[in-house]
């Protein structure tokens, strides 16, 4: 007997360089394409994806794929903005909002603080987003934007990255400074005085330290700075095995979704912030997180572990999975998907 076909899926995503299924250039992306695939795959079973890079416009075909598809979710990243005419995270034109049909955004988050959205930008929402779904943002500040501009149908669930720390403390992590440390820099927002100055701190700390390029510019950025120690080289899977393999290390970066791997590593980590992103998430989620240029503050965590709780929103994500229940449901029983 023949099973259900797959339920057709197409995730703009952000950790697909372009539409030749490159990964992205900020390997961050790919920390998030691991998580909104992961929830995918929880809520929808058995499913046909077809990724969208949210760096580049789809070309026809796969503005063909788009109207074929059961669903469209946004997976993420800084999609959003006040300005989307001006600063196109997400790549793609209202002239093919037709194509794009009621997408569903997950995890989604703005670009920086900013002013009211523009009219273009409530314009591309409203021809874009779907009106009968529901929503997810990764903080609160976000969902804030969505609403002002009229949507209500907005839960906050944080990054999908971020789930399965829910209800870990200092205590789900090694207490003690560990002999090593991973430290990660950001190629924009670049303050060389406040980063050589941890370097500097972390040299003096720390037995080894490592630098993880994460960004398509870190190591340019590197090159300007005195690195007390092994830059690694800038490659997902040597990460993953770098986290897995060395032992007693520690996370310090600005990186945030680094130090989000890293803490799903079990390592112990603080997230320094250099925008709204690490900030919001800090307030909003218990991330471990403080300002890049409080010293004083990363050396007393260096030295001891603080407190903190990541407590997340289990009744907003809750909501959000089960929007896809009666799809995957009647996909199961071989009936013919029409959307959630």
């Amino acid at each position: 007997m023949k099973g259900p076909s797959p339920i057709r899926v197409c995730l703009f995503d952000p950790g697909t360089e372009d539409n030749l299924g490159n990964p992205s250039s900020n390997l961050g992306d790919l920390v998030i394409r691991e998580a909104v695939e992961r929830e995918i795959q929880t809520a929808l079973g058995n499913v046909e994806l077809i990724r969208l890079s949210t760096h580049e416009t789809p070309h026809r075909e796969l503005r063909r794929e788009l109207r074929r598809s059961h669903l469209t979710l946004v997976g993420g990243s800084n999609i959003l903005s006040s300005e989307m005419d001006k600063y196109r995270q997400w790549a793609i034109s209202i002239r093919h909002a037709p194509s794009v049909r009621k997408a569903i955004l997950l995890g989604a988050g703005w670009w920086k603080y900013q002013d009211r959205p523009n009219l273009y930008t409530r314009i591309f929402l409203r021809l874009l987003l779907g009106r009968k779904c529901l929503h997810s943002t990764r903080d609160a500040y976000s969902k804030r934007h969505l609403e002002s501009v009229g949507w209500q149908n907005v839960v906050n669930t944080g990054c999908p990255s971020i789930w399965p720390l829910h209800d870990k403390t200092e205590s789900s992590f090694p207490l003690q400074k560990g002999r090593a440390v991973l430290v990660t820099l950001t190629d924009f927002e670049q303050n060389p005085e406040t980063d050589q100055a941890l370097l500097d701190l972390v040299a003096r700390e720390y037995q080894s330290v490592y630098v993880f390029p994460q960004g398509k510019f870190d190591l340019e950025y590197l090159g300007r700075l005195r690195v007390p120690g092994t830059i690694l080289n800038r490659d997902f899977e040597e990460l993953r095995r770098f986290l897995k393999e060395t032992p007693s290390l520690d996370y310090l970066g600005t990186r945030l979704h680094g130090g989000i791997f890293a803490m799903n590593h079990g390592l112990r980590s603080l997230i320094l912030e250099v925008d709204n992103r690490a900030r919001e998430m800090g307030a909003d989620w218990g991330l471990p997180t403080t300002p890049r240029d409080d010293l004083d503050r990363i050396r007393a965590w260096i030295r001891q572990p603080m407190p903190f709780r990541i407590s997340l929103d289990l009744d907003a994500i809750g909501k959000w999975r089960a929007q896809f229940k009666g799809l995957a449901e009647r996909n199961a029983h071989g009936i013919a998907a029409t959307g959630p």
